[in-house]
């Protein structure tokens, strides 16, 4: 079990994801090839977008919320290695003191505000407030289908390359940790793991992708909506 295994990773009741057994990996389903996640293939593909489903937009619900609240994520692709050809997924880790989603990993991200443009607006600003990443470094390459949570928010995933030279400052009311994840692990279904639960009278089913990070010794259990936009996006460029 990881360092982080006494941090509730959910706001249901005596509800811990990593308990729950795993149905099966999918690793028979292909890999992206890594030459398509590099900048140029990865800017193709959103300028010329395939046709294609994605395979998770709406979790069954859990909250008693009626009203739901929009909101926006920036899913960064941080632009690493000698020849930025080595890229990765920057996520965050939710503090314990967080009213949603508290002790999960997200990326960055929340609620839109009135005095945003729009999606892509609020995902740079919920970004530099949270992490302090600022928006001169990030390039902004398009969005994914809207994924509605099971606590009703609306959220619309915005991905963009993030170019070197950034500094991060976490926000620590809302950020307790920062940390980077190989885009070719996540793209990677062999590492995406399916589970299911009773849930009142139907089931409940979600991706978890476990990344034990070699460097730090710790593991980051990526589960719920942000593994289902993960899992979304993986559709999109492996379409």
């Amino acid at each position: 079990m990881s360092q982080h295994s006494s941090i509730s990773l959910s706001a249901i009741p005596n509800f811990d994801p990593r308990q729950i057994p795993v149905l099966a990996p999918d690793a028979p389903l292909p890999a992206v090839p890594r030459a398509s996640l590099l900048t140029p293939a990865l800017q193709q593909r959103f300028a010329h977008p395939p046709h294609w489903t994605p395979e998770v937009v709406l979790e069954k619900r859990y909250s008693n919320r009626t009203e739901a609240t929009n909101a926006s994520v920036l899913i960064p692709i941080v632009l690493r290695g000698p020849q930025q050809d080595q890229p990765t997924v920057l996520l965050t880790h939710r503090t314990a003191r967080m009213s949603t989603h508290s002790g999960q990993i997200a990326f960055p991200g929340g609620k839109s505000d009135p005095t945003d443009a729009d999606a892509v607006a609020t995902a740079l600003r919920e970004a530099q407030e949270e992490v302090g990443l600022a928006p001169e470094f990030v390039q902004v390459l398009g969005q994914l289908p809207i994924y509605v949570t099971g606590s009703a928010f609306v959220i619309t995933p915005v991905v963009a390359l993030v170019h070197p030279g950034f500094r991060l400052e976490a926000n620590p009311v809302e950020v307790a940790d920062v940390f980077e994840v190989p885009l070719a692990f996540l793209m990677n279904p062999a590492n995406h793991r399916r589970h299911e639960v009773p849930w009142q009278d139907t089931t409940r089913q979600w991706f978890s992708m476990p990344y034990h990070d070699l460097e730090s010794g710790k593991e980051h259990f990526i589960w719920g909506a942000t593994a289902g936009m993960l899992r979304n996006f993986y559709r999109f460029l492996a379409a």
